[in-house]
């Protein structure tokens, strides 16, 4: 079966907005009040958990800082900074501050000439994918995805695999004829649930998590001038990801 469409994570994959997500949750703290402050560590270890409303709810109720919520307060009041932290992360997006990984751009170049379908399956916010796409450096545009499954469009997140399935409804394709490309373990297990054969480029808050199931594993897509550190998977030589190596690792995976 040949390929047909990729399907895109966002964070971590598209762009490495971690950090960035980190500084926005922050300063939106700061300004409702709250002394709460993510280090890169406990950030790390939040990203376990998908959906910022969900890891706010887990630092509260796993930390118990002592300004925290009321609990008749509790939902409202973390939609709320929810909210707020989105308006200040797309803010930041909007100002060009992030830009796409290495060879992200080129690959969906390659992609759209070669008539592969391109799509999105995040946990993140619309407006947050959006903003990414719509004002990063690199001048890609919305509408050069088919589909865009993001936010709370299904009842659970990674790493189930609902996000997923959602998407390839909406594409009308077997998951075979697809090929996932994912930063972390619950991504990987999403897609995998999914019975989507699944690539992974980590991100700098996923490189110590195990991938072993995915059909390759390396540090990003890289750049003639920016090769890739390859971990796992039969990269053929080259020293950095693009269409053609994509198609024979489905290719093989699907055989």
């Amino acid at each position: 079966m040949a390929l047909q469409a990729l399907i895109w994570d966002v964070d971590g994959t598209l762009s490495e907005t971690e950090e960035a997500h980190r500084h926005a949750f922050n300063r939106t703290f700061k300004e409702h009040g709250y002394s709460w402050n993510w280090s890169v560590d406990k950030y790390r270890e939040l990203l376990k958990v998908t959906g910022g409303v969900e890891r706010i709810t887990q630092f509260l109720r796993t930390d118990k800082p002592k300004d925290t919520i009321a609990e008749d307060k509790f939902i409202d009041t973390v939609k709320a900074l929810h909210k707020a932290k989105t308006a200040n992360y797309v803010r930041a997006l909007e100002g060009g501050e992030i830009a796409l990984r290495p060879g992200v751009a080129r690959i969906l170049r390659e992609a759209r000439a070669a008539g592969v379908t391109l799509a999105i399956a995040t946990t993140t916010s619309p407006a947050n994918v959006e903003a990414l796409i719509n004002h990063c450096p690199e001048k890609v545009s919305m509408d050069w995805f088919a589909v865009v499954g993001a936010g709370n469009i299904v009842p659970k997140k990674k790493p189930a695999p609902d996000i997923y399935t959602w998407t390839l409804d909406k594409l009308g394709l077997d998951p075979k004829a697809c090929l996932a490309l994912e930063d972390s373990r619950n991504g990987l297990e999403s897609a995998m649930s999914a019975g989507i054969p699944t690539v992974i480029t980590y991100s700098s808050y996923t490189d110590y998590q195990t991938f072993a199931e995915a059909i390759a594993v390396a540090d990003m897509f890289g750049e003639p001038d920016q090769p890739v550190k390859a971990v796992a998977g039969d990269f053929r030589g080259k020293r950095y990801i693009d269409l053609d190596l994509l198609r024979r690792w489905h290719k093989a995976a699907v055989a």
